[in-house]
């Protein structure tokens, strides 16, 4: 048998598959309200054969997307088309979860294919919260150093879009620390300028981090899984490295977090990025081997070679897959006829095996 299509257990739930659906952002929200376009998305990557379906980056607050157009779960409303999704994926042997995000200094901007650029004036801007008042990259519009009063109403904002996630019937919340949005930005020395309790020492910049993994875990379910997603390194010179994100991970390990989503970058305008296949899997692999705690690999992975390849030399535990999903959303169905495994299919589509 296949390691790809090796169950997994994950306190009280069994993934069919090591096959993750990365969040990926859709920017095809109103006001944060899922849309047909998000069951059909995320519904075809689970008749595809994906074992764990995470939703795009979903924000605990309106001042925390990055665009209008992003999926939200800030208020009760929205629970209801979300929970349609959650059953569809469900009826298809598949997890639902859900990536909580806030976009900190990154927020307020255009949608990648409307340019991707700054709010103007006249096109209804908010104003951007991040760790200190410095901007992402020149020109962006300085963000307002959050007050204490602010962050702990963002630690509120999180717990409660976990009980909300609850109720819409997610299995599995993913906690987005990575890319450069609001949880990493406190992380790393290079936006985190703060000379209070959270900024200055790495237990001090870590500290919001460690509050919002207890405030989700006071009111998530604890037989459910908690993952956490980080930018293992800033591309940077003297920027958060590969042994910041192993004491962090040390740091979390006994809080409840069962797996770490290994990625990278995106919180330095300047970072230089070495993009290769399978250019980030020695993350996976390292933070597996130094702490023990399970992962999951990302990056440019493509094929049912590599991820098996992973997979078999123990660098991680589960594959995360992004644009290869979106360019053929039943790569698992595929994966498990490339590695001579019997997958099942949907009923409906047996007729094409």
């Amino acid at each position: 048998m296949a390691m790809l299509f090796e169950p997994i257990s994950i306190r009280s739930i069994t993934l069919k598959n090591r096959i993750v659906v990365s969040p990926m952002c859709e920017y095809s929200s109103t006001d944060g309200f899922a849309n047909d376009w998000h069951l059909v998305h995320l519904g075809t990557r689970a008749v595809g054969g994906a074992a764990l379906v995470i939703a795009e980056a979903t924000a605990v607050s309106p001042e925390g997307r990055i665009t209008h157009d992003d999926l939200g779960i800030w208020k009760d409303e929205h629970i209801d088309f979300l929970s349609r999704i959650t059953g569809f994926i469900e009826k298809q042997n598949a997890v639902p979860g859900i990536q909580l995000a806030h976009a900190g200094r990154k927020a307020s901007h255009h949608s990648p294919w409307k340019g991707g650029k700054a709010l103007q004036p006249h096109e209804a801007p908010w104003q951007t919260f991040a760790p200190s008042a410095t901007a992402f990259k020149e020109g962006d519009p300085p963000p307002i150093a959050m007050s204490k009063q602010q962050i702990q109403q963002l630690i509120d904002d999180f717990r409660s879009a976990a009980i909300r996630a609850t109720k819409a019937g997610y299995k599995v919340i993913e906690i987005h620390a990575a890319h450069g949005y609001l949880l990493n930005e406190f992380m790393c020395q290079s936006s985190n300028q703060r000379t209070d309790e959270y900024g200055g020492s790495f237990e001090n910049r870590i500290r919001i981090v460690l509050e919002v993994i207890d405030a989700i875990r006071e009111v998530w379910n604890k037989d459910l899984p908690l993952f956490i997603r980080i930018s293992c390194t800033e591309w940077i010179p003297h920027g958060w490295s590969m042994e910041d994100s192993i004491q962090f991970v040390h740091a979390i390990k006994y809080k409840d977090v069962d797996l770490v989503d290994c990625s990278s970058g995106g919180n330095s305008h300047s970072q230089k990025i070495p993009g290769a296949p399978l250019y980030q899997v020695p993350f996976a692999e390292a933070i597996k081997k130094h702490t023990g705690m399970r992962t999951g690999a990302v990056g440019l992975i493509t094929t049912a070679q590599q991820s098996e390849g992973i997979l078999q030399a123990q660098q991680a535990d589960l594959i995360v897959l992004a644009r290869q999903l979106l360019r053929d959303p039943y790569f698992p169905l595929h994966a498990a006829r490339e590695l001579g495994v019997e997958g099942p299919w949907p009923d409906q589509y047996l007729r094409a095996k």
